[in-house]
């Protein structure tokens, strides 16, 4: 199925010059690895947005950090391992 796609005069001009340096051998090619990229792209979005949901759960299931207590514990860490450094 063929499909037409206006992609302004920018990308246009960015297609052609990859086709005309040889980098992809039509502009067919150079729009296919376009959409495999945003289809990689949206699949490692869905795999952040399950993540951030799974900590979001974790979180309200065992309570959130203190964020002055964290940095507290992580200042401590710091400063102790610079004077044995």
């Amino acid at each position: 199925m063929a499909i037409s796609a206006d992609l302004g005069e920018v990308l246009e001009k960015v297609v052609n010059d990859l086709v005309e340096n040889g980098r992809y051998n039509s502009k067919s090619e150079v729009l296919r690895e376009g959409v495999r990229l945003v289809q990689e792209r949206e699949a490692r979005l869905r795999e952040l947005e399950a993540s951030l949901e799974a900590a979001q759960v974790e979180a309200e299931r065992d309570g959130w950090l203190d964020a002055e207590a964290v940095f507290d514990e992580l200042k401590a860490r710091y400063a102790t391992g610079r004077k044995t450094a």
